[in-house]
């Protein structure tokens, strides 16, 4: 049976090949968007290999999963996928595969779990500082000005989303440029960044040793923070929000010659100075269904034996 080892090779030829292929393209900075849509394609793919070689490798292996599997295939089906001749490494397969599927749900419920908390602290800390005047009720999209030294502006989801400021950031913020900041983290709102930042941060943290997923997360952090730039630039224009991005970090030595946590900046100041050319519509919606056709390719490689057998 060597639909399930193809299903195998082709996630790792997928892990390989898409990470390769997007680090050279040349279109990424330009289309964040479409970008991130690649991306979770191929990270799809690799997840659809493994889940499907898993479910071949226990049918293979349990009569009883098999049974279930192909209960209203005809006979011909199963016997395409030649599911007797497998040896035993058919169930240590199933066994490492399903392992890994709930360490996957595990992190990811991790992630969650101290995002949450996370929220909640930066949440009842800011209630402590700022709290609600009497008869103020709790709205969505409340802006929160705190006092501070350091210009600094956040976006605090949940179920009453609210942007923070500090006064040394309106201090800072001069004309439209805190409209800017408060595009780009509604950006991040709108988007769902957070689900991504959650779901690449639990692949990356429970398989370190998986350059794809590292790449991922990485990659995730970085064009999420350009597409809310570009939503920020195209209701309050490239300069303003430039210049936004430049009176929050300015202090923080992002400018300078060594390297700091914040080294993103200037590449994100410096592309909006620049505007690059956006991709033709045609060729950004051949990206995008390109890359969604990605995910097929493992679903048709598990149904080549049945549609083999059905002609």
């Amino acid at each position: 049976m060597m639909v399930p080892v193809a299903l195998l090779l082709l996630g790792a030829l997928t892990a390989v090949v898409g990470p390769r292929f997007l680090g050279r393209a040349d279109w990424t900075d330009r289309e964040p968007v479409v970008a991130l849509w690649v991306w979770q394609c191929v990270v799809a793919t690799v997840l659809l290999c493994c889940a499907l070689s898993m479910t071949l490798s226990a049918a293979a292996a349990w009569q009883a999963v098999r049974g279930q599997l192909f209960a209203t295939a005809p006979s011909g089906v199963v016997d395409g996928y030649a599911l007797g001749t497998s040896g035993p490494w058919a169930a240590a397969t199933a066994v490492v595969l399903a392992c890994a599927g709930l360490w996957s749900g595990a992190m990811l419920v991790r992630e969650i779990a101290r995002a949450r908390s996370r929220r909640s602290r930066r949440r009842a800390e800011l209630l402590l500082r700022a709290p609600l005047l009497p008869g103020e009720e709790r709205s969505a999209n409340r802006l929160v000005v705190l006092e501070g030294e350091r210009p600094d502006a956040w976006w605090l989801p949940g179920a009453a989303p609210q942007l923070v400021v500090t006064t040394a950031a309106l201090r800072r913020l001069k004309g439209r440029q805190l409209d800017a900041v408060l595009a780009h983290e509604q950006g991040h709102a709108q988007a769902r960044h957070d689900w991504l930042l959650h779901c690449s941060a639990a692949l990356a943290g429970g398989f370190p040793k998986i350059p794809v997923f590292a790449a991922f997360r990485d990659e995730m952090h970085r064009l999420v923070e350009l597409a809310a730039d570009d939503m920020a630039s195209r209701r309050h224009g490239r300069l303003t929000t430039a210049l936004a991005l430049v009176e929050l970090n300015e202090d923080r030595g992002v400018f300078g010659p060594g390297p700091t946590p914040h080294a993103h900046v200037p590449q994100r100041v410096s592309r909006l100075l620049t505007a690059p050319d956006r991709l033709p519509p045609r060729h950004r919606l051949r990206l995008t269904a390109t890359a969604a056709l990605v995910p097929v390719i493992p679903v048709l490689v598990a149904l080549v034996p049945s549609l083999h057998a059905l002609r």
